[in-house]
């Protein structure tokens, strides 16, 4: 309280400022209120608006590391040969994981029931898939890897025997449920190696980058070494997909902020409201401020503190609820991560909208406050 007093002994224009407001504390705090509202409305959708984004692309995991290369059907072309496969690898040497797979379809049989089965054949498991028990194995050699809907619907775990296509094959592990948009669907798929199927040649290769710009160089890489006479492939990045994804999210982002914003400007216009009305009411008080010798620069200073003041309080509600509010999602919610909420973005958006709001109250109120300070003591002693 002493800092406070100290504060106003040296700005009197805040002491001024605080005791007109409080002399009209039902309208200043319906003001106040209109700035908190806007303040809030901005920063709870700006948050709002990164937590979806970040916890949309965590929930893609690491999609935005995958090249597919497949052949182009325009082409002729339906399988890539070991050829190709060499060349994908000279292209991603120390850029990331070459799996070449081999593609199926098949009934998967087990204990007197069977159900229809993507089958892969490949020798990397670890490097596309992760395993929700059992353990996957470096170099996939021997037995099945069966995806949870399979292990679900023929009631399979490790140890089981399935057979498919008159071939018995022991459950190595079961693969854990996956939730990405890539190509490589696991869950409703038996992994077999690459050697229990007949044909040679592969159906697609799957490069595992190790970051999102060596799956770009990989792409443009592989694009330029297997395309240079004729499209012979087709390179799929699924860096570009999450790029959209990103785009779209900072469209939806601006979208809500700006659609806040609408409410804020609408509570800097009931601030101006309010400085007007006490201008007009305080005509007299102002002229005998000034007829005693205050100066014009004093009294716009006064006025335009109490507009600040409306501001600074109702901003800073605004943000305190917002953050309350925020935490509360995370509380209740569980598929919003702590470290999508504690990011430096959204510490930036609670400032901004701080900001925001303290500059539109202060806007609102310059003009009255220039107003009556512009206005001749004679007249208004009139009033």
């Amino acid at each position: 309280m002493s800092r406070l007093a100290a504060l106003e002994r040296r700005v009197p224009a805040l002491l001024l400022a605080r005791r007109n407001l409080a002399r009209t504390r039902l309208r200043s705090g319906l003001a106040a209120l209109g700035i908190l509202i806007g303040v809030f409305a901005v920063a709870t959708l700006g948050i709002f608006g990164t937590v979806l984004e970040l916890s949309a692309t965590n929930e893609l995991g690491g999609i935005g590391n995958q090249v597919i290369v497949s052949p182009n059907a325009d082409s002729g072309l339906d399988t890539l040969t070991a050829r190709d496969v060499q060349a994908i690898e000279r292209v991603a040497e120390g850029r990331g994981t070459v799996v070449p797979l081999k593609t199926d379809g098949a009934v998967v049989r087990s204990g007197g029931e069977g159900t229809f089965s993507q089958l892969y054949g490949l020798d990397r498991p670890r490097a596309l898939f992760a395993a929700e028990s059992g353990a996957l194995p470096e170099t996939h050699r021997q037995g099945a890897i069966v995806g949870r809907e399979v292990a679900a619907r023929l009631d399979l775990q490790v140890g089981s025997v399935v057979e498919i296509e008159s071939n018995r094959y022991r459950v190595i592990a079961v693969l854990a449920e996956s939730d990405s948009i890539s190509p490589i669907r696991p869950d409703n798929a038996v992994v077999l190696p690459a050697d229990a199927f007949v044909q040679s040649s592969f159906d697609q290769v799957v490069v595992q980058a190790d970051s999102g710009s060596d799956a770009r160089a990989v792409a443009s890489g592989i694009d330029a070494r297997l395309n240079a006479r004729e499209r012979r492939v087709s390179v799929f990045e699924l860096g570009s997909v999450l790029d959209q994804i990103e785009e779209f999210f900072a469209l939806l982002n601006g979208f809500l902020i700006g659609l806040a914003a609408v409410s804020l400007v609408v509570a800097g216009v009931s601030i101006f409201n309010v400085m007007l009305m006490s201008v007009t009411e305080r005509r007299a008080e102002i002229g005998v401020l000034r007829a005693v010798g205050v100066h014009r620069r004093e009294v716009l200073s006064m006025l335009v503190v109490e507009a600040g003041l409306l501001g600074v309080v109702g901003g800073f509600l605004g943000v305190v609820s917002s953050a309350a509010v925020t935490l509360a999602l995370w509380a209740l919610v569980e598929q919003i991560a702590l470290d999508v909420i504690l990011v430096p973005r959204n510490g930036l958006t609670l400032v901004g909208s701080f900001v925001f709001g303290v500059a539109v109250s202060l806007l609102s109120g310059a003009y009255p406050a220039w107003k009556a300070a512009s206005e001749r003591p004679v007249d208004a002693l009139r009033s």
